[in-house]
């Protein structure tokens, strides 16, 4: 099998996904998942499209994240995994989609308005 890569984009984090048959090996940015994730949680998100196909230990992955926090590097990762999986095999593309690991999250944050003390806050009113 030949070396399979995905983009995955969420907030303002893209994760670039190189996918191989192998071990079930995750590195992130030349480091191992535990160390660049230590919360459970996080790796529990990166995992979930490998654990519902059950091919936890088929592909080793390795990954480049940039922008963004924790948060949006391991949901942009988890996207970018599943539609990695789905080029290897189109049959698993109901289920990905059925649990949402397909859908972008298109949620960013809102610009800062100007003459405003932020996106949506106004200052106080005064009527006198």
């Amino acid at each position: 099998m030949e070396m399979i890569n995905a983009i995955g984009r969420r907030k303002s984090s893209v994760a670039r996904v190189y996918l191989t048959e192998g071990t079930g090996k995750i590195t992130i940015n030349k480091k191992d998942l535990t160390v660049y994730f230590p919360s459970a949680i996080l790796q529990f998100v990166v995992k979930q499209p490998l654990q519902l196909l059950e091919v936890t230990e088929k592909y080793d992955i390795k990954a480049n994240l940039d922008g963004g926090g924790f948060t949006g590097q391991s949901q942009a990762l988890r996207l970018a995994i599943a539609r990695a999986l789905v080029k290897i095999n189109a049959d698993d593309k109901k289920a990905l989609k059925d649990e949402g690991f397909l859908t972008r999250d298109s949620r960013a944050v809102e610009r800062k308005k100007p003459g405003r003390p932020k996106a949506r806050k106004r200052f106080q009113f005064s009527k006198r």
